[in-house]
């Protein structure tokens, strides 16, 4: 900045605007990196598997084809049509291409869905420990965040009482997360038809269901989805994306699946914001839902076996309890028997031990007490980096 530059003056609204912590922890572990410190990364939510490799050749296909000029905002036609076909058959419901939008990843279908949707004097109702980005998007678009408690006690499944006792008058919306980030709890079949069920006579609330994790489950779980229930079909929008399922985070692919007349606006914005999602990356996509999907089923045994390593290992750890999580590539361990709190036990765990995991507060106000951390990494390093937090905990 020259020395003439004048104050940086930002519109009131970028107060509103909170962040990812993750990236900011990450940012730190490569900085101590960077003084040769070594550094295992259990804090990123990110499969450690490459794209497989049919997507990957996909993508470069495409690429020699010419797929590298502008396409349609809301997406590729037949890409459209391959994900409606492919999000009918896995939630069991019929489902049109012209209720599917392609966005760069899954975050905009949030962004855009509050933005349509929310305002000043209305309220969205959130999990919480949940993924931050709802929150901090939430008071973005104006709205006033409620936060609905997601609780050991229950699984860290979502008890639907919550919900139902913070609707309002004011209720715009409501937000569900299954399989979740950042405890891996699983919303049962009951429990979702329980919030449904206080929904159907509230035409005027939304359902924003975030299913990121769909498809990494285990014990048998099985994904249950408001989509297909017809009192609530109309106002349910399903977010999905190919980062967790495919590996393809950096390929910055997802959708939404709503209403044609939602659709539409949620275009618009597309337009006014990105114009369209890379069309090569569209056809990597495009092969990774019609293609062969084995390497999705073994990432998700592969997960499985880390799953279970984590758990016990962390359950060794004095002062730690952790719960055997139901599904996508986290564990949310109580770490409240160390009698520090979740910021300052996650930074001495970094700092002292090299080991980066995130805090519970980095998810809300609820995750106090908790820290977070993914086994998207090897055994090995699970098991080194388990071992550094165990004798960190045992020297305080």
């Amino acid at each position: 900045m020259t020395p003439t530059a004048p104050p940086l003056r930002l519109a009131k609204r970028m107060s509103r605007l909170g962040t990812e912590t993750a990236f900011e922890v990450l940012a730190r572990a490569k900085a101590l990196e960077a003084e040769g410190r070594d550094i295992i990364h259990l804090e990123i939510g990110e499969p450690d598997f490459d794209t497989p490799a049919d997507i990957v050749a996909a993508g470069i296909r495409a690429l020699e084809e010419g797929w590298t000029h502008y396409g349609p905002a809301a997406g590729q036609p037949d890409f459209r049509a391959a994900i409606a076909d492919y999000v009918g058959r896995t939630r069991g419901t019929s489902v049109t291409a012209e209720e599917v939008v392609v966005v760069p990843g899954g975050k905009p279908i949030m962004f855009y869905a509050l933005l349509a949707l929310a305002e000043a004097g209305d309220e969205v109702i959130y999990p919480n420990p949940g993924f931050p980005i709802y929150e901090s998007m939430i008071r973005f678009s104006g709205a006033r965040a409620v936060a609905c408690p997601i609780r050991e006690s229950n699984g860290f499944a979502l008890d639907p009482q919550d919900v139902v006792s913070r609707l309002s008058d004011k209720t715009r919306m409501v937000i569900l997360n299954s399989p979740a980030n950042p405890t891996g709890g699983v919303t049962g079949r009951d429990q979702l038809e329980e919030v449904l069920a206080a929904l159907r006579d509230r035409p005027d609330v939304w359902i924003l269901s975030d299913e990121i994790y769909s498809r990494l489950l285990y014990d048998g779980e099985e994904h249950i989805s408001p989509l297909p229930d017809p009192s609530v079909r109309d106002r349910v929008i399903l977010l999905d994306g190919f980062s967790k399922t495919y590996a393809m985070t950096g390929w910055r692919l997802g959708y939404g699946v709503m209403r044609p007349e939602l659709a539409e606006m949620v275009t618009k914005l597309m337009v006014n914001s990105n114009s369209c999602t890379a069309s090569f990356t569209q056809r990597a996509g495009l092969a990774a839902i019609t293609g062969d999907q084995e390497p999705v089923e073994v990432m998700r045994r592969t997960f499985d076996e880390r799953r279970r390593r984590i758990v016990e290992l962390l359950n060794d750890v004095p002062g730690f309890r952790c719960h055997l999580p139901k599904g996508a590539f986290y564990v949310f361990p109580n770490i409240t028997g160390t009698g520090l709190s979740s910021d300052e036990l996650q930074r001495r765990i970094l700092d002292q031990a090299g080991v980066a995991c995130l805090a519970g507060t980095a998810f809300g106000s609820e995750g106090e007490g908790y820290l977070r951390f993914s086994y998207a990494a090897s055994l090995e390093t699970i098991e080194e980096g388990v071992r550094r937090v165990r004798s960190l905990v045992e020297s305080l």
